[in-house]
């Protein structure tokens, strides 16, 4: 058995999306959609003032994504050091992964669902580990999101999410941001996860995803939806 080196976390604390009783973040007006991105900004000052390094910000719907409460809400955890998975993702070598992915453009204009401004990008993921898997971020090399551009991102991700919900109903889905460590580097992005398929030995022994639907198919599903 491996020994569990992972940082612990401290912290955890939920935002209450809205008052009244919305099941999904599809269900959100704009406004009430800007108060989440805010919310999360707000907690990440926090946890920077109090020295934290990392905020991690999840959103879990339907009880196969993990979610315990019908309310629409998010999780944020408070942790010293940045987990293994947003960590993992850092610059190499002065080489960014995201920066690389999005400046193919053909597999930009192929796999895009949205734009915001000419800045920021959501498409279907080129290798996505579930049906419609979608990724929102910044073609800058940006580290953080903190502000506006999480504000844009997170209306970009649920502008995703809306035609998914038509096509397939109100499916289970996590979706949860990746960044630097507070002033550190990497790419921002947001990931929006369907439960459409169920995680299995392969998948959780191997890191080895098998998705039944191919990320053209899946995005012309979307565009269209």
């Amino acid at each position: 058995m491996v020994p569990n080196l992972y940082p612990a976390l401290e912290r955890q604390e939920v935002v209450i999306h809205t008052p009244r009783h919305a099941r999904s973040l599809v269900e959100l007006s704009s406004t009430e959609l800007s108060n989440v991105a805010g919310a999360w900004t707000s907690r990440a000052e926090a946890a920077h003032a109090e020295g934290f390094q990392y905020l991690q910000v999840i959103v879990n719907e339907g009880a196969d994504a993990g979610s315990s409460l019908s309310h629409t809400h998010s999780q944020l955890a408070w942790f010293r050091e940045q987990p293994p998975a947003p960590a993992s993702e850092r610059t190499r070598a002065g080489k960014c992964a995201l920066c690389e992915l999005l400046g193919d453009t053909s597999m930009t204009r192929e796999l895009g669902l949205a734009e915001a401004d000419t800045t920021i990008l959501a498409l279907c993921h080129p290798a996505g580990r579930a049906p419609y898997e979608v990724l929102v971020a910044p073609y800058a090399h940006e580290p953080e999101p903190w502000g506006m551009a999480l504000e844009i991102g997170l209306d970009l991700a649920v502008s995703c999410l809306r035609p998914l919900h038509r096509i397939e109903g109100p499916v289970p889905v996590n979706l949860w941001l990746h960044c630097a460590t507070f002033g550190g580097d990497g790419h921002w992005h947001l990931e929006l996860v369907p439960r459409l398929t169920v995680f299995a030995g392969l998948e959780l022994g191997a890191g080895v995803y098998v998705n039944t639907l191919a990320p053209e198919q899946a995005a012309e599903a979307l565009r269209g939806g």
